[in-house]
């Protein structure tokens, strides 16, 4: 028993920790991560568990400052000795949780993020099953230096790739990219692949928060908001394109002009594959974009794209930096890492 992994389990409410409210109605957080962890005794099989009530919220009011202290409560459980860390969650917000844990922990401890589709109180809860997959995948070596994960339905997700793709489904997570890194089999966690270049953000405390934007490219829509945000108090945006990349004439207009007074990075609102850099040049393409001086995404979609520019943002990052982390996620090499402050 003294030989099993230390676990150290970070809840921050969401559906997992959700019942009915005493009136009734709608499901709020109310259970505990110690709470959370009495009703799946099995976990004592696989790591000696300890649970931490960081957040009792939905995950849509979490913000950037509650997972920036998170990652560093992460990185202090690691130097006490902790050899795995499960965060339970809402799954609204999960895959942006995730991401932002996998750039500012800076630690290479195993981080497995769950949570569940169905609250405690309905039939076929789910939360259980997915936080006894989280320990274990928390628990074990093959975990370590492949940054966050999510872990839903026995998969395992690179923090990078996965989408909440479905509204209610149990199986709501999905990694259209590349698919997921691994499964739990019969408690055993089986990797079968490995993210490659991770790339750490160094966001001390104090930091000011910069305001990015996320604004999706839509038929007709001429973009005369995008004038308003240096007014608005914004230091950056992300632009979710059609496609590969690309907007109407005259939304490019807007964003070259944009891109002369705050980082503007380009994304696609297709949630799959990698901006384009040359395929296509008429006006609003992906190399217009980028000649008018955009950011292309790489392989990162919209919400992640956005978090990756707020962290960058905050962390005092050089504006001519920018482009090369958005390039360091398509280096896949196994064990380089590039750390960004």
């Amino acid at each position: 028993m003294h030989n099993l992994p230390r676990v150290m389990v970070f809840g921050l409410g969401g559906t997992i920790a959700m019942a009915r409210g005493q009136d009734g109605t709608g499901a709020i957080p109310q259970l505990s991560a110690e709470m959370l962890l009495a009703a799946v005794p099995q976990v004592s099989l696989w790591a000696r568990v300890e649970a931490c009530s960081f957040r009792n919220v939905p995950s849509p009011h979490l913000t950037l400052d509650d997972v920036a202290e998170l990652a560093r409560a992460i990185d202090q459980a690691s130097l006490n000795g902790f050899d795995g860390i499960v965060v339970t969650q809402g799954t609204d917000a999960i895959e942006e949780t995730a991401f932002a844990l996998d750039l500012l922990v800076q630690s290479d401890v195993p981080v497995a993020v769950t949570g569940a589709m169905r609250h405690s109180e309905l039939p076929g809860a789910d939360g259980p099953a997915n936080l006894l997959a989280a320990v274990q995948v928390a628990a074990s070596p093959l975990s370590r230096d492949i940054g966050t994960v999510v872990v839903f339905q026995d998969e395992i997700h690179a923090a990078r790739f996965v989408r909440k793709v479905h509204t209610t489904s149990l199986g709501a997570f999905r990694s259209p990219s590349a698919g997921p890194i691994g499964y739990v089999t019969e408690g055993r966690v089986r990797m079968f692949a490995r993210p490659g270049r991770r790339v750490r953000v160094d966001l001390a405390p104090g930091k000011p928060d910069v305001p990015v934007a996320l604004v999706t490219a839509a038929l007709g829509d001429d973009g005369r908001f995008l004038d308003a945000l240096p007014d608005l108090g914004y230091g950056g945006v992300v632009v979710e394109g059609f496609g590969a990349g690309h907007t109407s004439p005259t939304v490019a207009e807007r964003l070259g002009r944009l891109a002369q007074v705050m980082p503007v990075v380009l994304a696609s609102r297709t949630g799959a594959g990698e901006v384009l850099r040359g395929t296509y040049g008429y006006t609003g393409s992906e190399s217009d974009l980028l000649r008018r001086g955009l950011i292309p995404a790489g392989i990162l979609d919209g919400p992640k794209a956005r978090i990756l520019l707020a962290c960058l943002l905050r962390a005092g990052v050089p504006r001519n930096n920018l482009v090369n982390a958005y390039e360091a996620f398509l280096d896949w090499s196994p064990r380089t890492g590039a750390s960004l402050r």
